[in-house]
């Protein structure tokens, strides 16, 4: 499994907002920002700080989706 922060990509375009007012509103660097484009681990610290500036759900933040390796594998 992986996370994905595609739910919050769309919420962000859903409020008509831009990565730097995000940035701006949570106190996020660019380097966590940049992470976060990539894919990679944030901590909950940080979904927590996004969550309070969306006003909204961890779920409209991020994803956990299956590997299609993982899938293959339980198949066999």
């Amino acid at each position: 499994m992986h996370i994905s922060y595609q739910p919050l990509w769309d919420t962000l375009k859903e409020r008509g907002m831009r990565i730097a007012d995000l940035r701006l509103a949570a106190g996020l660097t660019t380097n966590m920002i940049a992470n976060m484009g990539k894919g990679e681990h944030i901590s909950m610290k940080t979904l927590l700080r996004i969550c309070g500036a969306l006003n909204c759900d961890i779920a409209d933040v991020i994803a956990l989706e299956q590997d299609n390796n993982f899938a293959n594998e339980m198949e066999k």
